[in-house]
């Protein structure tokens, strides 16, 4: 039996194509990513408030949460949700 064939090797499988609507979802959940996590970076910096710990505290989630949170870089499921969580328990008035 041969270690070599002469097939190549099996390709990875296709990534799932999103649909225009869920494009368009996930982009508009970006923007208000966005414009959360500058509202909350605001107003921790208005308190007063910059260690990872007491930024934790301040949104009620332990220290990695709240910073992978706020500096995330990949769009995840939930992200908005959870900061207009944060938002709401800083008081941050977030207008539509």
């Amino acid at each position: 039996m041969s270690l070599f064939s002469d097939q190549p090797p099996p390709s990875p499988p296709a990534k799932p194509k999103l649909t225009p609507e869920e494009r368009r979802a996930r982009y508009a959940d970006r923007l208000i990513t966005i414009r959360l996590r500058i509202l909350i970076g605001q107003e921790l910096e208005d308190r007063g408030i910059a260690t990872p710990a007491a930024i934790g505290e301040a949104l009620g989630m332990p220290v990695a949460e709240a910073t992978k949170l706020l500096t995330g870089r990949q769009w995840r499921e939930g992200d908005v949700a959870r900061l207009q969580g944060a938002a709401m328990r800083l008081g941050v008035q977030v207008s539509s």
